[in-house]
């Protein structure tokens, strides 16, 4: 900034002759150039050769003028050695230190040996902290002073050191001296220089606020006195120590300007830098006007100092391109900047000091909250910066009374608690910067939404055509009994109602068996209101838990705990409601008992009412963990039994005895509400009249809650055939979000019991007002799309749940297994034989699922894969169910497939919780708080345990883009146009105004290009890798069937981690990779004992099926 502001610059010696600082430091060329180009007087600035007397005399000898003392007397001061015996012999107290500069570590061990510890080692020609340590051991004064001596050599072309008495807890007060060439010098007053870090100064303070005045004018007198003994001319400063008794100690004369000299200059009214100028030119101080009686301070003023240093990494510089640069101002602000601008390049050679913020304020305490209020307006964003770490320490009490001392950031780690900027608007623009160049990277996505305009939300009107003002939130609904009454009185509420009730899926089930459960939170919440008029006498509404949950964090980037406290303050009227999968909580596999209490817990106080439990293998000892959680946190219990095949068949083993066996052993554990859960959508009509009609004929007190999928086309009539069999309340979904994999049509529904005794109470031009806003969703999530044309009868063979069919088309045209649908949902009935007919609801059904497709990824049949159980790599997911895992099946598990598969793995036959021990959740806390540098919360803690690798991978997402939650949809899918304005409302009141103006060029050195954006009038840049600029086609041998020695990718995927390397002995069975293909994960194991050898693969490679990933060679015989 500095060279561009010039009117004239040049570059010191030729391009590449000199080191960044060398070039600082070649005194001879910027003489040459001076003279060259007719300058008159060379002002050194406060570093490099400010203080180096050969400088000063090679400018003086050509002719030239030298803004700063005589060469002699910065020889008599810089050298610090000769300033002490200066110091000494003008009668100005000194620390105990050295007689003179000290060169070899044998002078420095007799000084400690006769003062003792601690002790300051400082380079005797130069400042600024550099060649500086403190030493309170004898263990550590070797390194240090090689360090030091290295250091001082380093930056000031001198080794040389001396060495001080090291005093504990000083204020460091400097004088600022000004003197001219007739022998006069006066002082400025002082300045509190306490607070620093690494001897470097962080924060000054002019004049020192509690200083007593009779300590601060003997400070000033020594200082004038010093100066005036060895004829100082110019600017200077002259430092001291107090230690807690008050006592000063001279410490050393720096014979140049100081970077804080801004403060002094602020309470003085003097424009030191012009003095310095006006004096080297002749000017006595009193024909400046600068004698002792006319100077005098008014009030206070603080210096702090912007640098590119990341105070959570030890104040490590960082370096890079500042994006954005927007600094502080107003009344009593001074900034003094260099290289601090937007497109400025911080690279690691010189001072990280970017801008120095010096405020001016009539108090003390005015001065600080000016300082403070100027780093908050502050906005640098692409390096990081010190401003978080400077406004802890300016709200430190400590600070506040003025008491700091030179140790204090030191000594005080709470400093370190930072509240950092949030950076919202940057990271939103990274994230749209690598949509525009990229595209989407939201897994499943395919092409761009279809509808590109505004979803025009409905307007609701009451019976007498008046429009409702859904501002105001709606107050009726059955939560109010819920929250008066409790549980128990919810559900006998419930089951006194006349009629039947309905809770609506549309938030959560239906999209997810429609649109791979993609719907964002925003689109939720934008059509919120409205439902809580519209849905006012609604059961619930499923909004939450099941795969909503890690695909909230996985794929849409969103707090899954967010979603539910938004939609809780948004419908306070509607019971909310959740799917958990019983001792797995959300996961999908059973966890410790203590995390399943303490998920629902959170959740509870998050925001869900009612908690539909069920058990994947409907095991109730599983159930049981998930009841009872449910029970202490104040829940409403919806103990739930899954139903599976087709009860009206004689050769299925689950018929009516084996549901009503198993509802009966539910009502013994106090469950509030009975659920249904028919997951496949195969309760034809008249079995629904059977089960349903004999639940109540034997519980005529217990609500009946029934969930279904449409997949086979008749859930319509079978939740009518529920609720005149007895059911309280059915599901259903908004009509454009209805039928196949989705819960059946709610108009359809609610109409058809309209006027019956068992209407549903909801009034249907609502409904379909509702509808519009979701018919226009759907079209926006149509990249989403599972594309199925109508019903599928034929989910009464292959038993398929609604929520995995969509799902596992999708997987299969991802292993590039599209074409073999068909086969795929053979093989799904042929898996669920194989594993003994088991109920298939999330993760049971994930493992017929991977078990299915991975039958057809090796062309196994059924026999295939009994035979070769022993040798087969299973999916992980299959390998967790035979183990034990999931729960005990009915039944009992597969033989002789599960021995074989398991090989020497373990056989639970109980509760795997029992197996598992509790989560010191207080330590995962802790551990979650240091690992992501923000305090981890209780929600946070359950969603890591349900899921670890999903939210770290979440968190990181989130540091790098921020939350996109606010983000519209249209444009977290899809890029705008050029010239198109939208707005993000990062909170309320807060408001983003983006443009997208540009895509800039490839760079073929980065494989990066620049986009721009215009923000709320400004232009932004963000640079953003450009994916397909470095792409690789890399083609992979394929391992060779016949050779048992080759080993393969048992189908394609990404090896998520390396178990061995070239070299590593194996066993047969060992595992020497995990592949993960979609959700699925499977283990690659040795097919025999042997070493590894030809390892073709490294982690996060992707791999298609049989590609070679090693070969096992036979161990040779020792």
């Amino acid at each position: 900034m500095h060279r561009q502001k010039a009117d004239e610059a040049y570059v010191i010696g030729k391009r590449g002759q000199y080191t960044p600082v060398g070039a600082y430091l070649a005194s001879d060329e910027i003489v040459k150039i001076a003279v060259e180009h007719g300058a008159q007087m060379i002002h050194p600035g406060y570093g490099f050769l400010s203080e180096n007397a050969d400088f000063a005399r090679k400018v003086e000898a050509a002719g030239l003028i030298f803004i700063g003392p005589s060469p002699e007397v910065i020889d008599a001061l810089g050298d610090k050695v000769s300033a002490r015996k200066i110091a000494i012999a003008a009668k100005v107290p000194v620390v105990p230190g050295t007689e003179g500069a000290v060169e070899r570590f044998e002078e420095v061990k007799k000084f400690t040996d006769e003062y003792g510890f601690p002790i300051i080692i400082k380079a005797a020609y130069g400042g600024g902290g550099r060649g500086m340590r403190v030493v309170r051991d004898e263990a550590s004064l070797q390194e240090s002073f090689e360090r030091a001596t290295s250091e001082a050599k380093s930056a000031f072309g001198n080794g040389t050191v001396f060495v001080e008495r090291f005093l504990d807890k000083p204020k460091h007060i400097e004088v600022q001296l000004l003197g001219d060439n007739h022998g006069n010098i006066v002082h400025l007053y002082e300045r509190d220089c306490s607070v620093q870090r690494r001897h470097q100064k962080v924060v000054e303070i002019a004049p020192a606020k509690d200083l007593p005045t009779e300590v601060r004018d003997a400070i000033l007198n020594d200082a004038v006195r010093l100066a005036k003994s060895v004829g100082y001319r110019n600017a200077g400063t002259a430092e001291f120590l107090v230690d807690q008794q008050n006592r000063y100690y001279f410490i050393e004369i720096n014979p140049r300007i100081q970077v804080e000299h801004t403060i002094t200059e602020e309470i003085t009214g003097i424009d030191i830098v012009a003095a310095q100028i006006q004096i080297a030119a002749g000017a006595t101080l009193e024909q400046l006007g600068l004698t002792q009686d006319r100077i005098s301070t008014r009030g206070f003023a603080i210096q702090c100092r912007i640098t590119t240093e990341d105070p959570a990494k030890n104040f490590q510089p960082d370096t890079g391109k500042i994006e954005v640069y927007r600094s502080a101002g107003g009344n009593g602000v001074r900034l003094d900047g260099g290289n601090g601008f937007a497109g400025a390049v911080i690279t690691p050679y010189y001072d990280s000091m970017l801008v120095k913020v010096s405020c001016h304020g009539s108090t003390y305490e005015i001065a600080r909250r000016k300082v403070l209020r100027a780093l908050i307006e502050f906005r640098i964003r692409g390096v990081k910066t010190n401003i978080p770490f400077l406004a802890s320490l300016l709200t430190h009490p400590t600070f506040i009374d003025g008491t700091c001392w030179t140790t204090f950031i030191d000594d005080t780690p709470s400093l370190f608690d930072l509240v950092g900027s949030q950076n919202r608007a940057q990271k939103l623009l990274a994230y749209l910067g690598d949509v525009a160049v990229n595209g989407s990277s939201v897994p499943g996505q395919i092409g761009e939404p279809k509808f590109k305009g505004d979803i025009i939300i409905p307007d609701l009107f009451d019976e007498d055509g008046k429009k409702i003002d859904v501002s105001i939130p709606c107050k009726k609904g059955w939560r109010n009994i819920f929250l008066e009454k409790g549980p128990k009185g919810f559900a006998k509420a419930v089951r006194e109602n006349k009629g039947c009730l309905i809770m609506d899926t549309t938030w959560r089930d239906a999209h997810q068996s429609l649109l791979a459960t993609r719907v964002r939170t925003v689109d939720l919440l934008n059509i919120a209101s409205e439902t809580s008029y519209a849905l006012q006498n609604a059961y619930s509404i499923e909004c939450w838990g099941g795969a909503t949950f890690d695909v909230c964090l996985r794929f849409l980037h969103e707090d899954s705990f967010d979603r539910i406290r938004k939609i809780r303050q948004k419908l306070p009227n509607l019971m909310t409601q959740m799917l958990l999968r019983g001792a797995n909580g959300v996961a999908y596999a059973s966890l410790p008992d203590n995390v399943i209490y303490h998920f629902v817990q959170q959740a509870k106080e998050a925001g869900v009412d009612i908690f539909r439990v069920f058990d994947a293998l409907n095991d109730v000892n599983q159930l049981e963990v998930g009841i009872k959680a449910v029970q202490k946190a104040g829940g409403v219990c919806e103990g739930t039994v899954c139903y599976s095949g087709d009860m009206l068949n004689p050769k299925k083993k689950y018929n009516l005895e084996y549901y009503l066996d198993l509802v009966e052993k539910l009502v013994a554990l106090d469950i509030d509400v009975l659920g249904i859960k028919d997951m496949a959508g195969v309760l034809k009509p008249q079995a629904a009249t059977l089960l349903i009609g004999s639940i109540r004929k034997r519980w005529p007190d217990l609500p009946i809650h029934v969930h279904t999928h449409d997949s086979a086309g008749t859930g319509v009539a079978s939740m009518i055939a529920c609720a005149q069999a007895g059911a309280d309340a059915v599901d259903a979904a908004t009509d454009s979000m209805s039928g196949m994999t989705s819960q059946p049509s709610i108009n359809a529904i609610v109409s058809s019991l309209e006027g019956t005794e068992w209407d549903t109470g909801l009034n249907t031009h609502h409904l379909r007002a509702l509808d519009t806003y979701w018919s226009q969703l759907r079209l926006l999530y149509s990249p989403f799309e599972a594309h199925l044309t109508g019903p599928d009868p034929e989910v009464y063979e292959h038993e398929i749940p609604g929520g995995q069919l969509t799902n596992m088309m999708f997987q299969a045209s991802q292993l590039g297994l599209g074409s073999q649908w068909l086969e795929t949902k053979k093989a799904y009935e042929q898996a669920n034989d194989l594993l003994g007919d088991i109920v298939k609801v999330t993760p049971t059904s994930k493992v017929v699922g991977d078990l299915a497709q991975f039958m057809v990824s090796n062309k196994l049949t059924p026999e295939d894969v009994v035979a070769r159980a022993g040798e087969l790599d299973f999916p992980g997911s299959v390998l967790e169910f035979l183990e034990g895992m999931m729960g005990q099946p009915y039944g009992g598990f597969p033989e002789p497939l599960r021995s074989k598969a398991l090989r020497n793995r373990r056989k639970l036959d109980k509760r795997p919780g029992l197996s598992l021990e509790p989560v010191d959740i207080a330590k995962v806390k802790k551990e979650l708080t240091r690992k992501f540098g923000t305090n981890a919360t209780d929600c946070d803690v359950a969603s890591y345990l349900m899921y670890p690798k999903v939210f770290e991978d979440y968190k990181k997402f989130v540091a790098k883009y921020g939350d996109l939650s606010v983000l519209p949809t249209k444009y977290f899918l899809s890029k705008p146009e050029i010239g198109e304005e939208f707005h993000v409302e990062l909170e309320k009141g807060k408001v983003l105004i983006l443009k997208l103006l540009a895509v800039g060029p490839l760079s073929e050195n980065t494989g990066q290009r620049e986009v721009f954006y215009e923000m709320n009038g400004e232009v932004r840049q963000v640079t953003v890798d450009d994916k397909q600029a470095s792409v690789e086609n890399v083609s992979r041998p394929k391992a060779d069937p016949g050779d048992s020695s080759q080993v393969g990718a048992p189908m394609a995927g990404v090896l998520v981690e390396l178990r061995v390397h070239d070299g590593s002995e194996v066993k047969k069975g060992d595992p020497l990779a995990v592949l993960s293909a979609m959700k699925m994960e499977m283990v690659i194991s040795a097919p025999h004992n042997g070493i590894v050898a030809s390892l073709q693969v490294r982690e996060g490679d992707s791999v298609d099926g049989s590609d070679l990933v090693c070969r096992i060679t036979k161990a040779e015989k020792k």
